[in-house]
């Protein structure tokens, strides 16, 4: 039992002088002009996973390397280390540098699907800005009108997919929030663009019985000289939601909506209006 305790303590120490001479010796470095040194470790620290050391050392030995050969190359691995540190925002940022100052280079269009990657690791949760979402999906569809012929193209549709997927969803819980806050004439106004915006949304059943909903609360609290016109609104947005959505499980309740809107009119008009039978 003695001799396991001292063995193991001699190898921590061991350990613990090994990464000491590291951290001295990369801090020596750091403070020398041995440029070639330092370009020769920081793909060596890369390599390693390094990327903090190697990221401080592309840094040092970029304005160096600028003009020659390896200045592409120096400036790419910079981004990547960026990237390999989860840092999405100055990866992205180097991407883009990358991209303009190097549109020849051997690592162009891997910088170029690699800065749509980093917006798309930045797409947060549909609640929120989705600004980044709409930058990636704009990037991958550059990488794929420069680059058709890239084994990386189908990747970057589902990736635009799955993005757009987002912007769905923020635009029906955007317009969802006029409604829960009883505001009916915004949430039509919402409802309706979110359609016309994205026609093909899996929420569409759910949006136009929200518009009929909202139609017929917008009408029933409208002053009286307002409330025929938006309880006939009320009718027309029954006909659309009944007509594509016969077997919904909304239907009872818009139902209820189109014969609460018909008694209305009648009762405000003086006028008999045919009940339809859908």
């Amino acid at each position: 039992m003695f001799k396991k305790t001292v063995t193991s303590q001699i190898v921590f120490l061991i350990i613990l002088f090994l990464l000491s001479s590291c951290h001295t010796s990369y801090n020596r470095l750091l403070k020398s002009d041995d440029y070639e040194r330092m370009f020769q470790k920081s793909f060596e620290y890369y390599e390693d996973e390094d990327y903090v050391r190697a990221g401080t050392l592309f840094e040092r030995v970029i304005p160096v390397y600028r003009g020659t050969r390896e200045a592409a190359r120096l400036n790419y691995y910079q981004a990547s280390s960026f990237f390999k540190r989860g840092d999405y925002i100055l990866a992205s940022h180097h991407f883009d540098t990358f991209i303009r100052d190097f549109p020849n280079s051997e690592y162009t269009q891997d910088a170029f699907f690699m800065r749509a990657y980093c917006n798309y690791q930045l797409s947060p949760r549909p609640s929120l800005d989705q600004t980044p979402t709409r930058r990636a999906i704009d990037q991958f569809q550059m990488y794929i009108r420069r680059y058709p012929s890239s084994e990386r193209v189908a990747e970057a549709q589902d990736y635009i997919e799955e993005l757009r997927e987002k912007l769905i969803e923020k635009s029906y819980i955007s317009a969802r929030l006029y409604f829960d806050m009883e505001d009916y004439r915004a949430a039509i106004v919402a409802l309706k663009n979110s359609l016309k915006e994205y026609p093909e949304t899996k929420y569409r059943e759910d949006i136009l019985f929200l518009i009929l909903e909202s139609s017929y609360l917008l009408a029933r609290n409208s002053v009286p000289d307002r409330q025929i016109e938006r309880y006939r609104a009320t009718l027309e947005e029954y006909y659309v939601f009944s007509e594509e959505y016969p077997e919904s499980g909304h239907l009872r309740d818009a139902r209820r909506y189109y014969e609460n809107s018909v008694e209305a009119l009648e009762a405000l008009t003086g006028e008999e209006y045919i009940v339809v039978n859908n």
